[in-house]
Parts: structure tokens; sequence; C-alpha cells
């Protein structure tokens, strides 16, 4: 597992409680990575996962997509695919509000994947769903352009980059 890029977020929400919004804890950890931050690009999408996917074909300059499929686990929105895709590609990490396959592909991945839980059927592909997408899971808000940051304390968002 990693080492975290940036320090704990426990000491950034202690440095910066004013900007910072912390995630309810109901994202587990399927990724290779422990520790993992980027600037935000959002998808909403339910139970399709066509949008997501073209995303994850782009240059992810270390950017991580946030993806709110409604906390279905009914469909995975991420497999080992995708999650091979986006490290090709150079994103930071995945965050489902939803379901992921594959974990054990995910596994040993060089990328941070959180997601609610595992569901083995693959997602529909008709591409319903919006690319930056206001979101609200967990109890935060999360918008394109904002910046997560994940460790194994959870996840916060922040509107701009914090050290």
């Amino acid at each position: 597992m990693s080492k975290p890029a940036v320090r704990s977020i426990c000491d950034l929400c202690d440095d910066f409680p004013d900007d910072v919004q912390a995630a309810e804890p109901i994202l587990r950890n399927f990724g290779g990575l422990d520790a993992f931050h980027g600037k935000v690009v959002t998808v909403h999408c339910y139970e399709d996962n066509a949008i997501a996917a073209d995303v994850l074909t782009e240059p992810g300059d270390a950017r991580v997509l946030v993806i709110d499929g409604g906390g279905s686990l009914t469909r995975a929105l991420v497999g080992g695919k995708l999650g091979a895709r986006a490290v090709a590609n150079g994103w930071a990490g995945i965050v489902v509000h939803g379901a992921v396959r594959d974990v054990e592909e995910l596994q040993p991945l060089p990328i941070g994947v959180l997601a609610v839980g595992v569901c083995p059927m693959r997602p529909n592909k008709s591409g319903a769903g919006r690319r930056d997408a206001p979101l609200r899971f967990a109890g935060i808000s999360i918008k394109a352009g904002q910046w997560v940051y994940a460790d194994r304390n959870g996840l916060i968002v922040c509107d701009r980059e914090i050290h």
C-alpha cells in the first residue's frame, strides 16, 4: 500500500476546519493505494457507466473521477478494465457512490478506488447520465473542479488544493 501523497486528512481537517467537508464513512477501499488526492471530475449516472468510461479515456493529469451512481449496489460502475484504463491514462483515483466489481483486479492497481460496495453485475451502457454535474452523497456536496483527499481515515472535499 502507499504512503500518503499529502499529510493525513486528519491533519488537513485540523488545519483547515472551515474549508473541508468530511464524507460520512460509507466508502470502502478497493484500489491499490490507501491515499490519493486530486482535482475532481464528476459524473452522475445510475447503473450506467458509459459516460464514466469515456471520461477515463482522457488524460487524467492526476485527477479524481467522482461517480454518483445513486448508491446502487445492483450494477457495478467500475471494474478491472476501467481501473486499468484509469491507471494507463494517469488518473489518481476513482470514487463511486455505488458498486465496483473485479475487486481482485482493482486491488493491485496503483490507483485509489473507493466505493460503497461490490456487485458482480455489469453496468448498462446506454449513455444515461451527466458529466460535470454537482453531486451530493455521504453528507457532502462535490462539484467539478474541487479537490478530493482520501486516505484510510476517510474522504474530504475542498474548494481548493490544500497541503
